[in-house]
């Protein structure tokens, strides 16, 4: 059914745009052409990635840019018909030759721009964003620690080691107290991506790198994962948490399983209060780290001050980051639920296409700062 769908969307493309480009039959032909291999390539590469044959990490690229090509030309198209629709119900005489031609070369040329663009943002080091987050009453010793958070970097078929370093290296320059890594970090097994993971291991803060798993890590073996994390040096938090003396001020960071954890394994179902546990009165501040905002009204009621999550990418290109917002109550950014604040990175790697347009990747340095 999915590719029956998928051959329909390109033929609507196909049908929508080629007799107005003004290009002849040749170019009709040719254009036909580009859209039968895009429709086939989508899904071939990756069969052809997990069947590991020769050339497939080539394919896989060529298929993932046609798949980001061709979302925007699916998106542009359908934008262009309403358009013109709404043109032929105002305008008596209908809309040109010129008009319909135009528009065409709009659609196309915007689609291929945005790829361009999007694969031009999705490539480079993620850009730092400083986030200072208000916690009422901190302590005085906890006035400006800084936590580094990255998320959702998607190591697989076309982020590996050398993208990966690009991010411990400008992770490191920000000198944080501590390091969160909030889940999707990546998409395939141990014995496949091990050593493109391994930079991570020169992660410093003066407090470590904590860890909590994303979707992602259950689709890929999450306890395989969990353990060569825990061998790297990172401290993987499960529905637990660990105390920090901070000068003479505690602080609590926990972590939970991913929201669908249980889905892939009872014991593992995501529990904000479990992760709370037997955690000290007098901390200062109550920090969870949750793969998605969806754990948010839990960790409120949990107690917690503030939840830093990942997962929705913000987007990762548009229009789709104004559809997050069904799926998951946060979609970017810092925001406020009764007394807990919710940081939603927009991602530091991609998922699928290499693209990025209009929600660029990050790397988040929050702060905590006494609220006014």
């Amino acid at each position: 059914m999915m590719l029956a769908v998928l051959g329909l969307l390109h033929v609507y493309i196909g049908l929508r745009l080629l007799p107005d480009l003004g290009i002849g039959w040749p170019g009709q032909v040719l254009g036909a052409m580009l859209l039968v291999a895009s429709c086939a390539l989508i899904p071939t590469a990756l069969m052809a990635r997990s069947r590991r044959a020769g050339g497939a990490d080539a394919l896989v690229w060529t298929a993932l840019i046609a798949m980001g090509l061709f979302s925007s030309l699916f998106v542009f198209t359908l934008l262009r018909d309403i358009s013109l629709l709404i043109a032929a119900l105002i305008l008596p005489a209908g809309i040109s030759e010129y008009v319909q031609n135009v528009t065409a070369w709009i659609v196309v040329g915007g689609a291929v721009f945005a790829t361009a663009i999007g694969f031009i943002n999705a490539r480079r080091v993620a850009r730092v964003v400083h986030v200072d987050v208000p916690i009422p009453n901190l302590p005085t010793a906890l006035h400006g620690f800084s936590i580094a958070q990255i998320s959702d970097i998607h190591v697989g078929p076309t982020i590996r080691r050398n993208y990966v370093e690009g991010i411990v290296a400008a992770v490191n320059r920000l000198e944080a107290d501590a390091i969160a890594i909030t889940g999707d970090l990546v998409d395939g097994s141990v014995r496949e991506l091990a050593s493109h993971v391994a930079p991570l291991a020169e992660l410093r803060a003066k407090y470590g790198t904590f860890f909590v798993t994303g979707n992602h890590e259950y689709y890929s073996g999450e306890r395989a994962w969990t353990n060569e994390l825990r061998r790297l040096g990172m401290r993987v938090l499960m529905n637990e948490h660990v105390v920090v003396d901070h000068g003479d001020a505690r602080l609590v960071i926990a972590g939970v399983t991913d929201y669908s954890a249980h889905h892939f394994d009872p014991v593992n179902r995501s529990d904000p209060a479990v992760a709370l546990a037997d955690a000290p009165t007098d901390a200062g501040a109550k920090i969870l780290l949750a793969h998605q905002p969806r754990s948010a009204p839990a960790a409120a009621a949990a107690g917690f001050d503030l939840q830093l999550s990942g997962h929705t990418h913000g987007g990762q290109f548009w229009p789709w980051n104004f559809f997050v917002r069904f799926q998951q109550p946060f979609t970017a950014g810092l925001d406020r639920l009764g007394a807990l604040w919710i940081y939603t990175s927009r991602g530091t790697g991609y998922w699928g296409p290499p693209k990025r347009f209009g929600a660029p990747s990050e790397i988040t340095r929050i702060r905590l700062v006494p609220a006014a």
